[in-house]
């Protein structure tokens, strides 16, 4: 049965779901809404088939799914709102950006018992499932640990440039932004980490989020996750994440470019895809299909999702 979805907000990633959820068998994103005219004007020239709502509420009342990608802060009313009504939630990340509002969030939420899952996107993917399936059969070996690395010349990126909220502290920056999803994907791995050290440094604006970051994190038996991120300089962007094995490594670039060493030069596992970011939501989707019936599925978690939210308060605060 095809389920109707309500997408509350219609920026980057709002419009991105909106497409890709078209072209999905078991999804009809059928009712939009967003406070912004020019957005909404935006997402009907992706998807001429949906509606722009009157309001949230009533984009909310008439689907079976809703799907929230309006920015964190405001995240919690229409969450609420949604699961008042007994609708299952798809959530952006971060989870949130205060810690105390979202533990609150986080009861309330589970107190109403709907199917409720976050968009952290390497979840239902390749990468990490085969990752998974190698450590487990033992082909890693041991496990020694994470190195994580990011640099962008400029953040926000250019394609981010419409959702300036990005590039403020209060909401935005690359640790909420990037690093979550490298963070949660270590503790799939490795399972919950703790911030040891962290320095985070702040450009002079204090309004702006920030430029750098180096962090050690560790997991209960003390294996580390490192973290390297600047912004900064003209060179392209660099998102890696290598988990460390005694036998071998793997190395996951770009999200998706997945790669194994023995010691020597990372060789690619498997053809990169024409379209690797329409293989990595459609993934998603199969899997929100699964959750939303109550099935077993790879997708985040709310406790997991608010332990990366801790993680990268905590890196954040670390000046």
């Amino acid at each position: 049965m095809t389920a109707s979805v309500a997408i509350i907000g219609l920026g980057i990633m709002g419009s991105r779901m909106l497409k890709h959820m078209r072209l999905h068998e078991d999804f009809n994103p059928d009712y939009l809404w967003d406070p912004c005219p020019i957005a909404c004007e935006n997402a009907k020239k992706v998807d001429s088939g949906s509606q722009i709502m009157k309001s949230a509420n009533h984009a909310i009342e008439n689907a079976d799914l809703v799907y929230l990608a309006c920015p964190p802060s405001v995240r919690e009313f229409y969450a609420l709102k949604a699961a008042e009504m007994g609708k299952p939630l798809f959530l952006e990340k971060p989870f949130g950006i205060d810690i105390k509002k979202s533990e609150s969030l986080l009861k309330k939420l589970k107190s109403y018992d709907v199917p409720i899952a976050v968009n952290f996107t390497q979840a239902a993917g390749v990468a990490l499932s085969d990752l998974l399936s190698s450590k487990k059969s033992g082909e890693m070996g041991e496990m020694v640990g994470i190195d994580i690395i990011v640099t962008y010349s400029s953040w926000p990126r250019l394609w981010q440039k419409e959702a300036d909220w990005l590039r403020f502290k209060k909401e935005g920056g690359m640790t909420r932004e990037v690093i979550s999803h490298f963070l949660f994907f270590s503790e799939r791995v490795l399972g919950p980490l703790k911030v040891v050290w962290a320095k985070t440094s702040y450009p002079g604006d204090i309004l702006l989020c920030e430029t750098g970051v180096f962090a050690k994190l560790e997991n209960a038996n003390g294996l580390p996750v490192n973290i390297f991120a600047n912004v900064g300089g003209q060179q392209p962007d660099r998102q890696e994440l290598t988990i460390k094995g005694s036998k071998k490594s793997r190395k996951v670039a770009e999200f998706y470019k997945d790669s194994v060493s023995i010691g020597n030069d990372f060789i690619l596992l498997r053809k990169e895809p024409d379209d690797p970011r329409a293989v990595s939501l459609k993934a998603q989707l199969d899997d929100l299909s699964l959750h939303i019936k109550n099935k077993p599925n790879r997708l985040a978690t709310m406790d997991e999702a608010l332990r990366v939210q801790k993680l990268v308060e905590g890196i954040l605060s670390k000046t």
